[in-house]
């Protein structure tokens, strides 16, 4: 393991200017690790938040596996947290390729380097996988938890379900290795091509006079979404415990994207929505499962997790932040 000057030990982030990223690094930090990230090459600006909390910032193509290889040889960390990824399912149809590379067998030279380092130091390095619901979209099952079966229906699914099964077997081989499947979570930080923060930005821009009118897709679709942070901090326990196991991470709960509207209208203060919508067939995805719940109850009971915000309270919270970015950027403008 490398530690810093100063007595810290490293952990390494990859992914580490995407949602989860950051607020992994907070979390790292806070607990007094020397944090390493990875980000795309020409990309650096999209780590604000983990550089912010200290990290170390690395420009490397996660699908070069011997960059990746040198890197963890470099650092030596205790704990690898992979994340990297293009966590969009409606944009693994557009680039397989990328999709599977990306999502799926960039982190094979991750295990492979973990292991050896492991076998020839004797120190343990704890890999968590960022696994996704999403491999089990084809199952059947309506509540999904480890041993459901695996059945993608997206290229991306199928790059995760890789993932998944890969480590896996690294597991048989020794390794320390976890796949947290996660489930849908988010938060302020999350993209505005994601629904949730489609839905947030433009009820926001909507109650600030700025658009008219919502465009979303099966307002059906009904999903189990958590908010960010808390996964983020099951993840860090995952690492820090060295727990070689897969934990399904939800709210046990499945809201419709109707109720989120509904719920991002509220919190702006309007009732009366309807009327803002349109749904748009143009925006359907392929082969959506419609409902999708996780069961936790195992990530509950070894993690002592639980989810600390409620779905209401998740939605509210991102709504402000976007009519509070909107208020900053009326008074940027106004000063100029």
């Amino acid at each position: 393991m490398t530690v810093s000057d100063d007595g810290r030990t490293a952990a390494l982030i990859t992914g580490v200017g995407g949602q989860d990223g950051g607020y992994l690094a907070e979390l790292l930090a806070a607990d007094g690790w020397m944090t390493h990230g990875v980000v795309r090459p020409g990309r650096p600006d999209g780590a604000a938040h983990a550089v912010r909390a200290g990290a170390v910032v690395h420009e490397v193509d996660i699908t070069d596996a011997r960059a990746m290889t040198d890197l963890i040889e470099v650092i030596r960390p205790a704990m690898v947290f992979h994340l990297a990824a293009n966590s969009s399912v409606a944009s693994s149809w557009e680039d397989t390729y990328e999709s599977v590379n990306v999502n799926g067998v960039s982190i094979a030279p991750i295990l492979d380097a973990c292991l050896n380092l492991q076998s020839r130091t004797g120190h343990r390095v704890s890999v968590v996988n960022a696994s996704s619901a999403e491999i089990f979209a084809g199952s059947g099952v309506h509540r999904q938890d480890e041993g459901t079966p695996i059945v993608p229906t997206s290229p991306y699914g199928a790059a995760k379900a890789f993932g998944h099964h890969l480590v896996q077997i690294y597991r048989s081989r020794g390794l320390v290795g976890s796949n947290a499947i996660l489930f849908n979570h988010e938060s302020p930080r999350r993209p505005d091509r994601f629904v949730t923060r489609k839905i947030t930005r433009g009820v926001a821009e909507i109650a600030s006079g700025v658009r008219d009118t919502l465009a979303l897709g099966n307002t059906d679709v009904r999903r189990d979404w958590g908010w960010a942070p808390d996964y983020a901090r099951a993840m860090f326990e995952i690492g820090r415990r060295g727990v070689a196991d897969d934990f399904v991470l939800a709210t046990g709960e499945a809201h419709s994207v109707s109720d989120l509207v509904a719920a991002a209208f509220a919190a702006a203060g309007i009732t009366d929505w309807q009327p803002y919508v349109m749904v748009d067939p143009d925006l359907f995805r392929p082969a959506d499962a419609e409902v999708m719940i996780g069961d936790a109850t195992k990530a509950r009971g070894v993690l002592d997790w639980s989810p600390t915000h409620t779905f209401g309270e998740l939605v509210a919270d991102m709504v402000d932040a976007d009519l509070a970015e909107l208020r900053q950027s009326r008074i940027e403008e106004s000063a100029r």
